[in-house]
């Protein structure tokens, strides 16, 4: 999963792994993301660094954050 090796950072891959759960139809439009604290125990990995990917995926469209909501998978991220 995260690879502490890897030359990319960490958030580049936890961004990977989320991006992949969304191309694979995992997670489908409109689904409800897992709370940065959940994310962030499952891959092992800082809150911060589960900001900075969620940040990264935003940026490209994929998800949206709702203030007391959570975050979830655009509709534009259909494959």
């Amino acid at each position: 999963m995260i690879d502490p090796w890897s030359p990319r950072s960490f958030a580049e891959q936890m961004a990977d792994v989320l991006r992949a759960k969304i191309d694979s139809g995992e997670w489908m439009p409109g689904h409800k993301l897992p709370g940065e604290v959940t994310l962030s125990q499952t891959y092992g990995v800082a809150r911060g660094t589960v900001r900075a990917a969620l940040d990264l995926l935003r940026e490209e469209g994929r998800v949206v954050t709702f203030t007391g909501r959570g975050t979830f998978v655009t509709p534009e991220s259909e494959t």
